[in-house]
């Protein structure tokens, strides 16, 4: 029997976060005050995250210890396995080796966790009673609240509106944790009431729950906000992934042609890749992609500014690709890819030509989410189906140029809180939208004043 799994044991777990902002050859521009346009400090973020967290966020440390109560933590799913995707590649008739990492085994059904622990655990330390958030699909908002519960801690979750409705499953894995979950818009914020006076039927957007959480962070005694992608420490929280990889592919002898990840804020993604676009900057031919929705192409389409990383402007600017953060995406299943921006890190690196980015259909991507699922067995999510999509067409570009590459894709998360979006899918209900460009240019005018970083 040919194994199909690479495992590794848990004492060969990592045991430290890898830093990429170490080795970028184009150092990073600041965030900027939202009022003063001066870069942030400590004592900005001071309101809104824990110390241990601030200091990871501009740390210039190549490698970070993970805590040991993190460590015990992440052994509840981790190590993952690396998979490989036989019979994917048997259905495709294509010479490259597909591997996969399987983020689905954590309770919460993602890589999530792999953020969500250690921010549980700084905020505990520092004496935090409660955690405000957002999210998306329900991935991030499962996830902290499932590191809640694991830590003792209040978890109060502004879910988009859309997919509160489309994902009540998600909410109900978060109320399972002792979490509390509320469509956003919402009426429990100044942001929320001021957007729900607007459109009292607005569909939410990741920009406005992530007003309103942080509104609430800062509003609320013991309370901090909780981030699930896009800065530099969630980022960093993520590489376990990669470096992972690196260790199972050196046990077999092989090295990936091709990384992809699916990006909606970039962590999936960048967990993998990161340790791998570290090799490339040191020499190592290899292609790193990041795909996102054509519905909301942040990094396809979007320019590269200074904007808010929500829609009523209380986070710091951000250097970033960017649809403006009053862009309201269109509905798509992909709930964890219906963002704005991109992560700081991500964008200088697409800059540096160290990464290309992609975009890709909704139909596309749930036909490769149905031929994944009647192939390799596992059912993915939305998101997911994104990298899937750009995994099968490169394993087909291979069979068309007679080249065995070996293709590694961040399986980012299971799907099987999903099945109405598929449900859709099979009844013909689900459409492909490409964001008109003059919707684009109508969201930037709202950056027009703001600071430009440097190209």
């Amino acid at each position: 029997m040919v194994p199909k799994k690479i495992l590794l044991t848990e004492d060969e777990m990592p045991r430290q976060w890898y830093n990429i902002l170490a080795d970028m050859p184009t150092p990073m521009q600041p965030p900027l005050h939202p009022g003063t346009h001066q870069p942030v400090g400590p004592d900005d973020l001071a309101p809104i995250f824990p110390m241990p967290l601030i200091e990871q966020e501009v740390s210039q440390q190549r490698f970070i210890d993970i805590p040991e109560p993190v460590l015990e933590k992440y052994l509840i799913w981790r190590p993952s396995p690396l998979v490989r995707a036989y019979a994917l590649e048997e259905f495709l008739q294509t010479p490259a080796k597909i591997y996969f990492k399987n983020e689905g085994i954590s309770p919460a059904g993602s890589h999530k966790p792999n953020t969500a622990v250690p921010s549980a655990y700084y905020n505990k330390i520092s004496g935090t009673k409660r955690i405000a958030t957002e999210t998306g699909a329900g991935q991030w908002g499962s996830a902290l609240a499932f590191a809640g519960a694991l830590f003792g801690l209040e978890i109060k979750v502004y879910m988009v509106r859309i997919s509160y409705d489309q994902k009540p499953y998600r909410r109900l894995m978060m109320n399972t944790w002792g979490a509390t979950c509320i469509p956003s818009p919402s009426p429990d914020t100044k942001a929320g009431r001021t957007i729900l006076e607007q459109d009292p039927n607005s569909p939410g957007s990741l920009g406005i729950a992530i007003s309103e959480a942080i509104e609430d962070a800062v509003t609320t005694p013991n309370s901090k906000y909780s981030l699930g992608s896009v800065l530099n420490h969630v980022l960093l929280h993520q590489t376990i992934i990669g470096q992972e990889a690196q260790k199972q592919l050196q046990k077999i002898g092989e090295y990936p042609d091709i990384v992809i990840g699916c990006a909606g804020g970039g962590s999936n993604f960048a967990g993998l890749a990161l340790p791998f676009v570290r090799d490339k900057i040191a020499g190592k031919k290899i292609e790193v992609i990041a795909v996102e929705p054509a519905s909301c192409p942040t990094m396809t389409k979007g320019p590269f500014v200074y904007d808010f990383g929500d829609t009523v402007q209380m986070t710091p600017l951000l250097p970033m690709y960017s649809l403006g953060h009053t862009f309201m995406p269109a509905p798509i299943h992909a709930g964890g890819l219906r963002y704005h921006g991109m992560a700081p890190i991500v964008c200088q690196l697409i800059l540096d030509k160290l990464i290309e980015p992609r975009a890709v259909h909704q139909l596309e991507t749930f036909a490769a989410g149905v031929t994944w699922a009647r192939t390799e067995g596992h059912i993915p999510a939305p998101e997911t189906n994104h990298a899937l999509a750009v995994v099968i067409s490169e394993a087909k570009k291979c069979k068309e140029e007679g080249k065995a590459k070996t293709i590694l894709v961040n399986w980012s998360g299971h799907g099987l809180v999903d099945m109405m979006a598929y449900n859709a899918y099979f009844e013909g209900k689900l459409t492909d939208f490409e964001l008109p460009d003059e919707e684009i240019q109508k969201s930037l005018k709202a950056l027009a004043n703001f600071p430009k970083p440097k190209l």
